[in-house]
């Protein structure tokens, strides 16, 4: 990583500090007190020590002494879990608001970007990248002030002391930052391709997760094992990278200070036994002050040395910050979101002229195309795949960048506030997501205010009735629907999109995975609800069609026929072709003669 990435990263870490400042403050504030607190405690132990061996005090004239050190040592610890707490508390608040700042892109982004990545790839941005930033604003950040001020609230009693103590301490404290910056170079280059391995290898887990069912029907196992061997290795060895950094710089901390703190005792034995004569002020060196500046001398480097163990938390944060400021940074100016609300009517007409829908990489996918989706009727959008119905759906939901005109009810898509449009689309796709929770929270998806008469009422609706009642609405739905068969999801999708009780349907395939009980109870509930509706059908099965008001055949991006379905079974084309297919076979798998 260059030095000006490097430094921009820095910058943008601290400037979410911002947002957390009042306990940034706090945890640097209750660490200064400490310190002087550490003067007393010093002081105290120093004082008992001389009078014990020099002065030859009698113990129980020393009480008082020892009372109050330990009431000094009880105060050091109560300032020490409060810091603690602050540190937490301000990581915390920016790591909360790091995690708003991703899932509020992600929404922006919609799910066509979000599919271009694995979902374990994901969940190590959001959970385990946010989390690492979490000691470097509770701890790294105000170590960086305590370094400063601790030090120099030691060398100011010090000073007065003994200058030449105050003096070696002067010297030799920037060799401490001056090496862990050394090693922090290589310390950052090493969290970044550790965070880079993390990722590959979540996302290849995850996804292999999800699919081991299909790997071990198609025996790819082995192969799978290998892969996943490979990138556990690439992975352990950038850990080691990044812990044989973290040792090397333990070592050259600990050196130092040894080596500073070992030339202060050797200025105090020296000036003991007469050898050097300097550093004090009129009288000679006490045992007091020998044992004060001693007991002193690791505290003055404790907050460098502190610095140093936490400044792993910053190349660990500036290595975590890299993906995300690049994802935060990720363009998606082209997918335009307005402020105008849709005006409440009973209709909606969706028109689109000379429509073009591009990718978000800037690819172009549909288009030009041009139709209408008249108020309350229904639309079938039909093509074999690839032919860009997908995309073409996306982004009439507002998720897809486009050129041209889209417009709704007169209004063009730009200008409306795509949350509120939403708010007017019932969706039924074929493969509904259904959160883990209760029925009741997968039909209503958290909306406090819906009667149960209401819910029963759409249960009625939607055939889903019958195992509603045995489950009860309380049953817990797992994961990816567990617990329920494919059609009691797509009916209890449906009974979701009941509630929503849009003014645009759009129905994705909505009976693709259905057996035919399902797909008959499915269709029949949809048939009650789409009426004098404006609605949008993406399909493969064209028997079905014979009902709707007007069919859209695309292909290639580009609409090739469009009409109703006497017009177009009779009319040369990619549907009529379409529909002999399917027709020939269902007659092979049923042995019915297609013609007949």
């Amino acid at each position: 990583m260059d030095k000006n990435k490097q430094k921009s990263l820095n910058a943008w870490l601290r400037q979410q500090s911002k947002l957390a400042k009042r306990w940034l403050l706090i945890s640097i504030g209750l660490g200064v007190l400490s310190s002087i607190f550490l003067l007393g405690q010093a002081a105290l132990l120093a004082s008992i020590l001389h009078q014990l061996i020099i002065e030859h005090a009698d113990k129980v004239t020393l009480i008082p002494h020892f009372l109050g050190l330990a009431g000094v040592i009880a105060i050091r610890a109560g300032l020490t879990w409060a810091r603690e707490i602050a540190g937490f508390r301000c990581g915390e608040q920016i790591r909360i608001y790091i995690r708003q700042l991703i899932f509020d892109k992600l929404r922006q982004m919609g799910p066509t970007v979000i599919k271009g990545k694995p979902a374990g790839a994901w969940a190590t941005l959001i959970l385990e990248q946010v989390e690492n930033m979490q000691d470097f604003y509770a701890r790294y950040l105000p170590q960086m002030s305590l370094a400063v001020l601790i030090p120099f609230v030691i060398l100011v009693v010090v000073f007065p002391v003994n200058w030449a103590a105050g003096l070696i301490f002067l010297l030799t404290a920037p060799l401490v930052p001056f090496f862990m910056a050394l090693v922090g170079i290589k310390a950052a280059d090493a969290a970044r391709k550790n965070f880079k391995a993390l990722q590959r290898l979540s996302g290849h887990f995850y996804d292999r997760l999800q699919s081991m069912t299909t790997i071990r029907m198609f025996d790819r196992t082995q192969s799978e094992a290998e892969h996943l061997r490979a990138a556990s290795e690439v992975f352990r060895l950038r850990t080691m990278d990044v812990l044989r950094v973290a040792f090397l710089s333990s070592a050259i901390l600990e050196f130092f200070t040894s080596v500073s703190i070992a030339v202060t005792a050797v200025y105090f034995g020296f000036s003991y036994i007469g050898e050097l004569d300097f550093g004090y002020y009129g009288t000679g060196i006490t045992l007091f002050t020998g044992l004060f500046v001693l007991i002193l001398a690791p505290e003055f480097y404790q907050p460098l040395r502190d610095l140093g163990t936490f400044y792993h938390a910053k190349q660990q944060a500036i290595g975590a910050a890299e993906s995300i400021v690049e994802f935060l940074d990720y363009e998606v100016s082209e997918i335009r979101s307005g402020s105008q609300q849709l005006p409440d009517t009973e209709t909606l007409t969706i028109e689109a002229t000379a429509l073009e829908v591009y990718s978000p990489q800037g690819k172009k996918l549909v288009g030009p195309v041009s139709f209408k989706l008249n108020p309350g009727k229904t639309t079938a959008l039909v093509g074999p795949s690839g032919a860009g119905k997908t995309s073409l759906v996306q982004a009439i939901l507002g998720f897809m960048p486009y050129r041209g005109e889209l417009k709704i009810n007169g209004i063009e898509l730009h200008q409306l506030s795509h949350e509120d449009w939403r708010k007017h689309i019932s969706w039924v796709g074929q493969n509904p997501l259904l959160v883990h929770g209760t029925i009741r929270d997968n039909i209503t998806l958290g909306k406090p205010d819906v009667s149960d008469d209401r819910i029963n009422q759409i249960l009625e609706q939607s055939f889903s009735a019958e195992f509603v009642r045995h489950h009860g609405l309380t049953y817990q739905i797992q994961d990816r629907s567990g617990g329920l068969s494919v059609g009691q999801a797509q009916r209890l999708a449906l009974a979701r999109a009941m509630l929503q009780n849009g003014r645009f349907w759009l129905l994705d395939e909505p009976t693709a995975s259905l057996d035919a009980s399902s797909e008959q109870l499915v269709m029949k509930g949809l048939a009650s609800c789409i009426q004098d509706r404006t609605t949008l059908m993406v399909t493969h099965q064209l028997s079905p069609l014979q009902s709707v008001d007007q069919i859209l055949v695309l292909q290639d991006g580009r609409i090739v026929q469009s009409g109703n379905y006497a017009l177009l079974s009779q009319e040369d084309g990619l549907f009529k072709s379409m529909l002999t297919s399917s027709l020939s076979m269902y007659g092979e798998q049923t042995g019915e003669n297609p013609d007949a």
